[in-house]
């Protein structure tokens, strides 16, 4: 502890700008705008084969009928492909907590445990100390994507990514100049999101997202995913992507396994809270795109008549960044994922948690959708997808200022627009390669290499 506070004092705010300055030397601004794939790189099948690896066999199916619906699909569930690509790209070296699989599909609303909403990211299944880079830059790429699938122009995804990165610079630089505590203070809630809004129109439509939101919740969903069976609630059957696993003859072994671990990741406060509700069944439930054949279930547990509460618990694996960085210095999955995600949120789950099954599977737990919402992008205009890039850049330099290196990152990005312009090339051309890439998983579901269930 002491020698890291020297090490603070040592490189103040203007020394860590110039650190980051220099880095340019190295590693100019335009060099990320080029992507030429590797002389050796891995046949992209190949590598989501790899990925399929102990999932469950008969849900893979699922797992690839989802990622065969259009490029963005197969993009958002190909995380290990292009952390494989990204592994021989230019970086400064500055690392992050990063996300590991930060696309514009993975940010959301959601409650924080003072019942705020809160926009940030909401998925950390991959997150790993890495490159901040890696994480802007997938991001990036996910806006071209979703932007052709919405049927917008490469024009019109051009402009977002602009308006991402150029969001996410100018964010990281007002960052660097705060406060630590500041800045592990900040979050964007639904009022800041509502006040920034540029229009009247703009303003409303945050208004109804929020709105959404919070009708997202436990006594809300009761009702609509659970049944009344011989007068106690049950979760209801949803087959193929909810259901009752057959019943096992060691349950009570089975649910202190799972309570007693869970426990030993939770605040002590919170043991009374848990002691209070009583798990009165739980199912396997189908999530995602990339997550599709991972172990998930969803726990429903009940303190009284009309007082449900709804868990998620899903597989925790190795992060796809591991390969190409040090491994997780937790040697539990769901540890790894808990740690990662309170390092990166403005708030977390006061659920969020982490437990192993008897075969030895990591988890880890959070609440089902607790005024959790996502923007629609299916039929995204041009400028809600600006707009959306804006706040996205908000949000991700925030997550980046956490790990301490804004000021770093700030002066190696400066004040000008060549990193955009940078990303704009990037992302283009690497939507390409993921396009290219997509057409190749079409043609090995027809031709038998993989097999694919639809759902859609």
């Amino acid at each position: 502890m002491a020698e890291t506070v020297v090490e603070g004092i040592r490189h103040g705010r203007r020394e860590r700008r110039a650190l980051g300055k220099a880095h340019r030397e190295a590693v100019p601004r335009a060099a990320h705008g080029v992507w030429e794939p590797a002389a050796d790189r891995k046949d992209p099948i190949e590598i989501i084969e790899e990925t399929n690896i102990g999932r469950v066999p008969e849900l893979i199916p699922i797992r690839h009928g989802r990622m065969l619906a259009n490029p963005f699909a197969f993009f958002r569930g190909s995380a290990a492909l292009m952390a494989s690509d990204l592994a021989s790209t230019p970086a400064t070296g500055i690392q992050v907590q990063a996300c590991g699989d930060c696309h514009l599909a993975n940010f959301g609303l959601f409650a924080t445990p003072e019942r705020n909403l809160v926009f940030d990211l909401n998925d950390f299944d991959e997150t790993l100390p890495g490159p901040w880079e890696w994480d802007i830059k997938r991001l990036a790429v996910s806006f071209v994507l979703a932007g052709r699938n919405a049927g917008l122009s490469d024009r019109d995804a051009d402009v977002a990514v602009r308006v991402l990165t150029g969001s996410y610079r100018r964010r990281l630089n007002e960052y660097a100049g705060m406060r630590v505590l500041d800045v592990w203070y900040s979050r964007l809630d639904d009022k800041t999101l509502i006040e920034t809004a540029p229009d009247a129109e703009s303003r409303e439509f945050r208004k109804r997202i929020a709105a959404r939101a919070r009708s997202s919740i436990a006594e809300y969903l009761f009702p609509k995913i659970t049944d009344i069976v011989d007068g106690s609630p049950r979760i209801a059957d949803k087959p193929p992507l909810i259901y009752h696993l057959p019943d096992f003859d060691d349950i009570n072994e089975r649910i202190k396994k799972i309570d007693s671990t869970y426990r030993k990741s939770m605040p002590g406060h919170m043991h009374k809270l848990l002691d209070q509700y009583q798990l009165v069944d739980f199912a396997f439930k189908v999530v995602g795109v990339g997550s599709v054949g991972t172990r998930c279930y969803v726990f429903l547990l009940m303190a009284g008549d009309d007082d449900p509460l709804f868990l998620q618990v899903k597989e925790a694996r190795a992060s796809v960044l591991e390969p190409y960085l040090k491994k997780s210095k937790h040697r539990h999955h769901g540890q790894r994922i808990v740690v990662g995600q309170r390092l990166t949120q403005s708030a977390s789950d006061m659920f969020l948690g982490w437990l192993t099954s008897l075969e030895g599977h990591h988890f880890y737990v959070r609440q089902l959708r607790d005024m959790k919402y996502s923007i629609p992008l299916d039929e995204i205009s041009a400028k809600q997808l600006a707009r959306y890039a804006d706040v996205c850049g908000w949000v991700l330099a925030r997550a980046h200022a956490r790990s301490g290196h804004a000021a770093t990152i700030a002066g190696y990005l400066g004040k000008s627009d060549a990193f955009d312009d940078a990303m704009r090339v990037f992302a283009r051309a690497y939507a390409d390669q993921t396009a290219q890439d997509y057409q190749e998983f079409v043609d090995a579901e027809k031709t038998g290499r993989i097999r694919a269930e639809f759902d859609y």
